[in-house]
């Protein structure tokens, strides 16, 4: 299709190509060639297991010919439409969303072109129905890269920034048990008990704020690059209840964790919640084309009858990606994906667990669904982390090129390894994962002193 040989596809990218997140001069990328199901070859005809499904988005894994075809039917139907104009898959796309949401209760759908925009559209909505400003996020969240969203970010990505940002944002703590702020002299407090405190620290806040300032509490359901941090039994609950009793809106963040990541559609359903707008994307298309999604109750839409919902943008309701969308959903659905990612949870489970008990530099994992997480220390008993905050060591670099030279693709985070695979991974694909972790947590395994 393009006249470029492979062995000039990455001296053409680093001559054109600005890079995000990366310091220009130190760049030195994959060159992707192709990719089918759980893996995906270099230009150099490299094999890798994608174990970070990319982006944490390629949910039904790659190359999907069904999703690809309503694509290529799309395209020659129909490309493009204005966003104020009405289209046969706008339709379907809207009820499809609509109806994998928890008990189909959050019925109006205004699509996006990916997670932040989602979540800014879905803080203008929690603003506009409540007529107040604040917005409350967790400090270990991410919720995406524009102004507003970085603004709701709690993690250092958004430091770089400030104070340019988006105003009105207050953060607060996450209820990280390995890590706990309230019970490092008491680390076998029950779970309710554990939960119940990281809610009175909530409600101290909101009371610190002002409830009547407070437009919505917007969290990732499981926090996903800054811990898998995955919330005690009662913890969604009593969020749920507190945005109850003073009239704030719940917004979930579900970008990362949601369709089928944690062996359920969304993973607010673990916990039985319904929060009152829900943001959405990477897996919403698997990742085949850009979109994102806010999926809110009809009571916050209704605000928004008689007055106009000041926001908007050229490619909302991209025919291309709404197509992409409904096939995604439609092959899980038949595939049963969201099933089958629950029934691996175990085998996750297992597998991280084995590698904690073989390696003394695995402090904690967890995982729910095919969403997991290793967490490495230099010693377990003080869980020195293996780098520091904010930052990286020598042997978690060694270990993420030891997995990359082996064929093995991942995410490492400051000290952590994330394990995300494509949700179609099966047992034999996962194991031959963990063979090569295995050998790759020696490095980290031999600066270790508990």
């Amino acid at each position: 299709m393009f006249d470029l040989p492979d062995n000039e596809i990455l001296p053409l990218s680093k001559e054109h190509v600005f890079w995000t997140w990366s310091a220009q001069a130190k760049v030195n990328p994959i060159a992707v060639k192709r990719a089918k199901g759980v893996y995906f070859w270099d230009v150099d005809d490299k094999k890798y297991l994608d174990f970070n499904s990319m982006t944490m988005c390629v949910n039904i894994g790659h190359g999907n010919e069904r999703i690809i075809k309503a694509m290529q039917e799309q395209v020659a139907e129909l490309p493009y439409a204005a966003p104020g104009m009405t289209t046969k898959i706008r339709a379907v796309a809207s009820r499809e969303v609509a109806s994998v949401t928890p008990n189909g209760a959050l019925s109006k759908v205004l699509f996006t072109l990916g997670g932040a925009d989602a979540n800014e559209n879905a803080i203008k909505l929690a603003r506009g129905y409540t007529k107040r400003h604040k917005i409350l996020t967790r400090y270990r969240s991410y919720h995406g890269a524009s102004a507003g969203a970085m603004a709701a970010t709690g993690d250092p990505r958004r430091v770089a920034w400030e104070p340019n940002l988006m105003t009105g944002v207050v953060h607060f703590l996450d209820p990280y048990r390995y890590r706990s702020t309230f019970h490092r002299t008491n680390p076998n407090i029950s779970e309710a008990d554990f939960a119940q405190d990281y809610l009175n620290h909530l409600e101290e806040t909101i009371l610190y704020e002002g409830p009547e300032s407070i437009a919505a509490i917007l969290m990732e359901s499981v926090t996903g690059t800054n811990g898998i941090i995955i919330p005690p039994e009662g913890y969604m609950q009593g969020v749920r209840q507190l945005c109850d009793k003073y009239g704030v809106v719940m917004i979930a963040d579900e970008v990362m964790s949601g369709f089928g990541r944690t062996g359920k559609w969304f993973a607010v359903e673990h916990w039985n919640v319904v929060p009152d707008i829900m943001t959405m994307a990477k897996g919403l298309t698997s990742a085949y084309a850009p979109l994102g999604a806010v999926a809110m109750k009809p009571e916050i839409a209704a605000a928004f009858d008689e007055h106009a919902f000041e926001s908007g943008l050229t490619y909302t309701s991209h025919p291309v990606s709404l197509a992409a969308a409904v096939a995604n959903i439609q092959a899980m659905r038949e595939d049963k994906v969201v099933e089958h990612a629950a029934g691996m949870s175990g085998v996750l489970r297992r597998m991280l667990s084995d590698l904690g008990e073989s390696h003394p530099s695995v402090g904690e994992v967890r995982s729910i669904g095919l969403f997991g997480i290793i967490e490495l220390v230099r010693n377990r008993e003080t869980k020195e982390p293996m780098a520091p905050w904010n930052g990286s060591s020598p042997e978690m670099t060694a270990l993420k090129k030891y997995c990359i030279d082996h064929g093995l693709f991942l995410y490492t985070h400051w000290h952590t390894v994330l394990i995300i695979p494509p949700l179609i991974i099966d047992e034999a694909q996962l194991k031959e994962g963990f063979d090569v972790l295995d050998e790759a947590l020696k490095i980290t395994d031999r600066t270790t002193d508990g």
